[in-house]
């Protein structure tokens, strides 16, 4: 297959993996912070009233990471284009993909566990004024930008893997 629609084929994968954990990601956050939710997302996305609860999360959750597919794919996928040979590039494309995702989830579980055990850190966060429990809010807002930090480090992983796959294997 061509590179340039291994390339296509390669995004539209890690938008569409992206979107599903963004989803599922709000659930768990939902749950240990809804009020972060109806005090910032819901009102920052527009949800409306009817839908304020997990499936307005979940739509949430997409909205505010299936673009993160694009931001790690252009350049780790484009790397791979230009590294390797075109045979390699789908099964390289796709563990990197793969290595985001844990990255990004590492980091969520990281922020929840700060947002959790750590009440010192949170209680240095600037947070919006009028939030109704600041705990909630802080243990969803912790995983939130755990997630993006995750993400930030799955990228360059995702960078490392495809350098790394541009030797060919030692015999």
């Amino acid at each position: 297959m061509a590179k340039p629609v291994q390339f296509v084929l390669l995004l539209g994968l890690a938008c569409l993996v992206s979107a599903v954990f963004g989803a599922l990601h709000n659930q768990l956050s939902y749950s240990v912070g809804a009020g972060y939710f109806y005090e910032f997302k819901f009102p920052q996305f527009g949800v409306t009233e009817d839908l304020q609860n997990r499936l307005g999360a979940a739509l949430v959750g997409v909205r505010a990471s299936w673009w993160m597919g694009l931001m790690l794919g252009v350049p780790v996928f484009g790397l791979a284009c230009v590294l390797l040979p075109s045979s390699r590039v789908m099964p390289v494309g796709v563990a990197a993909i793969v290595i985001a995702m844990i990255c990004t989830l590492i980091g969520a579980m990281i922020g929840l566990v700060l947002g959790l055990y750590a009440p010192q850190v949170a209680d240095q966060l600037p947070l919006p004024s009028g939030i109704s429990d600041e705990g909630s809010f802080l243990r969803a807002a912790l995983m939130h930008e755990g997630a993006y930090f995750g993400a930030g480090f799955g990228l360059l992983a995702g960078l490392w893997v495809v350098w790394g796959a541009r030797k060919p294997a030692s015999a």
